[in-house]
């Protein structure tokens, strides 16, 4: 399995990323500069999470514009596995890869924890190493990540069971108390109608190396490695 991790100007989790693929789960990985613009070689992009061009405007958007991104749009089209964490879900939602948008959190802060996130499908590429109704424990961190999106899409992501994590409490129950930023139905994680694009909130890289207690993080990189 070949991985890909797209850097952008302003990237800082891409290194945490590099780390969790190459040197504790042992995958062949390389560094996709932004300016790059050939990804055929690759069974995994990530597009990690940071700040890409300073989140000036609002975060994604201007990453969007990236020599890269068409690159990335035709990879996506054709199949290829998409993984955004955090910032790189912001810009999957900017460049319409995945639905929705992602606004201020509700508190209209920064939020930096270790939250409770509930996995809602084990049918996808992202998620199929782990069960139907799991709690995982994953870190977040950022100011954005109220997913908002209207009504006949919030129906279509239901239906077509898109949505893969919902922030919950540590027993699995859903409710407004338990949802850090205002998310719309605690909605953390999402993926495309193939299931070969995820967008998620929740750090995954920041929970997969053995020194920590916890490796919830692993699930999502260990369902796509069993996936290809």
């Amino acid at each position: 399995m070949k991985c890909g991790i797209v850097v952008f100007p302003g990237s800082n989790c891409d290194r945490d990323s590099y780390h969790v693929l190459k040197e504790i789960l042992g995958l062949d990985t390389e560094w996709i500069w932004h300016k790059e613009d050939s990804l055929n070689k690759f069974d995994l992009v990530v597009l990690p999470g940071g700040f890409s061009y300073g989140d000036y405007l609002r975060p994604g958007a201007i990453a969007k514009f990236s020599p890269i991104m068409q690159s990335i749009i035709k990879y996506a089209e054709d199949g290829g596995k998409l993984l955004g964490i955090c910032n790189g879900f912001q810009i999957l939602l900017e460049c319409g890869l995945l639905p929705g948008v992602l606004m201020r959190n509700i508190s209209h802060s920064f939020i930096c924890d270790t939250v409770p996130v509930r996995l809602e499908n084990d049918q996808t590429p992202f998620t199929s190493n782990s069960s139907k109704g799991s709690v995982l424990e994953l870190p977040i961190a950022h100011a954005d990540g109220r997913y908002f999106a209207d009504e006949n899409t919030l129906k279509e992501l239901e239906d077509n069971d898109q949505i893969v994590l919902r922030y919950c409490d540590s027993s699995g129950v859903v409710s407004d108390e338990n949802n850090p930023n205002g998310s719309l139905t605690n909605i953390a994680g999402i993926v495309n109608k193939a299931k070969t694009v995820c967008g998620m909130m929740p750090h995954p890289e920041r929970q997969a190396d053995p020194l920590w207690p916890n490796v919830d993080g692993q699930i999502i990189f260990r369902s796509l490695i069993q996936s290809c």
